[in-house]
């Protein structure tokens, strides 16, 4: 037998072949396994570029919402970083601020000593105020243990129930983050 008998012989067995499971295929109450169910309608080249221009959109939308959500997030921890640092430079600051504050609370018989304490206490006012940094008067109002510490009671009955009667060293804020708790005397607790 030479080559091309074969190669004959061969093609006439694939047609045999699959003209059994065209009529296996149709013999009617016989439902066929899943892998010999015929494929469903073959896609036309438009459906199929379609088809993939839609994936590819798919993909971009859904990159791009992560790199919005990446820059979002990173603008917030940048935003939050700057605070702390400020807020842990501040803390250090503080101190001379308060020290300022007791030196215009006391007696001074030189004007122009206590004028220039002044002066250098409202620049430092100016300069936290650019920073965003807020002293809190909670004198009179009440009692918020997440912003300051009471540190003494009084019974006082001008004012109310757990309210703040004295404010012994001022408290500072960030935006809504507290830098340094106000110590303060709390009346009728």
């Amino acid at each position: 037998m030479d080559i091309n008998e074969e190669k004959v012989m061969n093609e006439d067995t694939a047609e045999q072949t699959a003209q059994a499971e065209e009529e296996q295929a149709q013999v009617p109450g016989e439902e066929q396994p899943e892998e010999q169910k015929p494929a469903e309608e073959e896609l036309t080249p438009e459906q199929k570029l379609q088809a993939e221009l839609d994936e590819q959109k798919d993909k971009y939308l859904r990159l791009m919402a992560e790199y919005d959500n990446f820059r979002k997030r990173s603008a917030k921890e940048r935003l939050e970083l700057t605070d702390n640092v400020k807020a842990s430079t501040l803390e250090e600051i503080l101190p001379m601020i308060d020290n300022f504050e007791r030196a215009l609370a006391a007696e001074c018989s030189d004007d122009t000593f206590k004028k220039g304490i002044e002066m250098i206490h409202k620049q430092f006012g100016d300069t936290l105020a650019k920073l965003g940094v807020k002293p809190m008067d909670i004198e009179g109002s009440e009692f918020d243990p997440n912003i300051a510490t009471a540190v003494s009671t009084v019974e006082n009955e001008e004012l109310g129930e757990n309210t703040v009667a004295q404010v012994l060293q001022n408290g500072y804020m960030i935006g809504e983050k507290v830098i340094r708790p106000a110590v303060v005397i709390v009346a009728n607790p």
